[in-house]
């Protein structure tokens, strides 16, 4: 028997939930081509995987790497948590499909969550958009349909609700999506212009999606989840579309049983979390009223230099020491303070700090942002949550500004590190059900996440005694470590713990 690759000596873990195994893996091109003892076997490349775990790559369900997966650092920080593949086009916005002022809308609003694309600035649709990931990167690549593109160009930042023409238009732009290989719809109910959606303008979208699913950012989460749940079984209903809630975070004692209501009803649920207790958004989204018109920012700027908010800045006064910003264009050395340090560096009160921030950035200020509930409680709901059966493991990763949220470098190697060696709340087996075959199956990569002959071979060998997340809050870009080989489509991307420089990764499409 002859190999492109050999992995010998690991303890497989196949994806199926199954104990691990002692066994070599031979690759022949892109796929899996024996499990067994291949000791006789000749190959171009051994790895060897002894006293290591062999798992299927790993699927970020929910990652922000649409403009900076091109980045080097950025696939070094997935890959070194055994992340193979991205699932972009989160919370209803991306870059396509859509003209070049719905492109144009899309990068300035979402810019410190997505970044910048470094090549697209003119009309995209999401053919285009996989082409141009495709055997780009280092990271193989899905996509999901974003509503509020989708709404953006057809209707603007109009908050009408949508006609019956703009309702045909949109279905159009959803059923071609799909066809040139989109793997579900996204919706993002906090931020603009997908607030503006009603339920049933969502349902109708995704009743092309067949057995693809509905990924939504809820218009409520923590202890206001189950007016998010609400919406989220309402439009399973109207639709028949599988549903998946992204990171679904807050009190367990709130959540689960939301979650086990909507499963009882025969709602195909599933959802995505990640084990931080911090999240991270645009700073927009976090501190100005519904009021304020933040789709157009020469409008929102407007009001901004307006005296009519002098009411709501002291709203905000408990919210101020838990954002930390993340990402400020032109006021860089406020990146890793909170407004609460930076406004006293500026010698202002925190409210005139943040106002300030956004007009100066022109809305394009990051933060990270500390919950209610962070502490011992908080922990505990985090553990609860992703133990259950119908999760999946997404990063939230934001890879823009100077001080980002760890989770982006550090999330995947979390689970395994804290919340399988450490905790024990998952097994090793589950692991590799959680964070890889699981998310394979609910967005129709059924070529992928499971170890086995003939399936492609994105394979991670991981140490289960070493593998650990360094990324902190206080040194977000650090790299996990315990992960050091990683084979993408057969080709060997990590080495060592170091890129090859080799770009395999594909832009993933439905195969079942």
């Amino acid at each position: 028997m002859t190999f492109d690759v050999v992995i010998s000596g690991g303890r497989v873990l196949d994806g199926t939930g199954a104990p691990a195994f002692r066994a070599d893996i031979g690759i022949t091109g892109e796929r899996i081509t024996a499990i067994g003892r291949l000791g006789e076997a000749e190959a171009g490349q051994v790895i060897d995987a002894t006293g290591q775990l062999v798992m299927p790559g790993f699927i970020d369900c929910h990652a922000h790497g649409d403009a900076l997966v091109f980045d080097a650092q950025v696939q070094l920080a997935a890959l070194r948590q055994g992340v193979t593949t991205f699932v972009l086009g989160q919370d209803g916005l991306s870059y396509a499909p859509g003209s070049a002022a719905t492109v144009g809308y899309a990068t300035r609003y979402f810019a410190a969550v997505n970044g910048v694309h470094p090549f697209l600035d003119d009309a995209a649709s999401v053919a285009d958009l996989l082409a141009g990931y495709d055997r780009a990167t280092a990271l193989n690549t899905a996509y999901l349909l974003p509503h509020g593109t989708i709404r953006y160009e057809v209707m603007g930042a109009s908050p009408a609700e949508a006609s019956p023409e703009q309702l045909a238009q949109m279905l159009g732009l959803v059923e071609r999506g799909l066809s040139e290989g989109a793997v579900g719809l996204s919706s993002g109910l906090e931020y603009l212009p997908g607030r503006n959606a009603s339920s049933a303008e969502l349902a109708a979208l995704c009743r092309p999606l067949g057995a693809l699913p509905y990924v939504t950012h809820m218009r409520a989460y923590g202890t206001g989840a189950g007016v998010g749940m609400a919406e989220v079984v309402e439009i399973a209903r109207a639709s028949g579309a599988p549903m998946h809630v992204s990171h679904l975070h807050g009190p367990a004692d709130v959540l689960l049983p939301l979650v086990e209501d909507a499963l009882a009803r025969e709602i195909d649920l599933t959802f995505d979390t990640y084990p931080y207790l911090r999240g991270s958004t645009i700073l927009a989204m976090i501190v100005l009223p519904p009021q304020v018109p933040a789709a157009e920012v020469d409008r929102a700027l407007d009001v901004l230099e307006s005296s009519s908010l002098a009411d709501w800045w002291p709203t905000l006064e408990g919210l101020w020491p838990r954002l930390t910003v993340s990402h400020a264009p032109g006021e860089e050395w406020a990146e890793g303070l909170t407004i609460v340090e930076a406004a006293g560096r500026k010698g202002v009160t925190s409210a005139e700090f943040c106002r300030r921030l956004l007009v100066d950035t022109r809305l394009e200020a990051g933060c990270v942002v500390a919950r209610p509930d962070e502490g011992p409680e908080g922990e505990e709901s985090v553990r609860r949550i992703l133990r259950h059966p119908a999760h999946t493991g997404g990063s939230d990763g934001i890879y823009v500004g100077g001080h980002p949220h760890p989770r982006g470098w550090g999330a995947f190697a979390r689970f395994l590190g804290v919340h399988v060696r450490e905790l024990g709340d998952w097994t090793w087996a589950q692991a590799a059900v959680h964070l890889a075959s699981h998310p394979a199956r609910r967005f129709g990569l059924l070529d992928r996440g499971l170890l086995r002959p003939g399936l492609v071979a994105d394979v991670i060998v991981v140490d289960p005694r070493t593998v650990a997340d360094l990324a902190t809050y206080a040194a977000p870009r650090t790299p996990a470590t315990g992960i050091a080989e990683v084979l993408v489509s057969g080709v060997r991307v990590l080495s060592r713990g170091a890129l090859t420089g080799l770009t395999p990764g594909r832009a993933l499409r439905p195969t079942g």
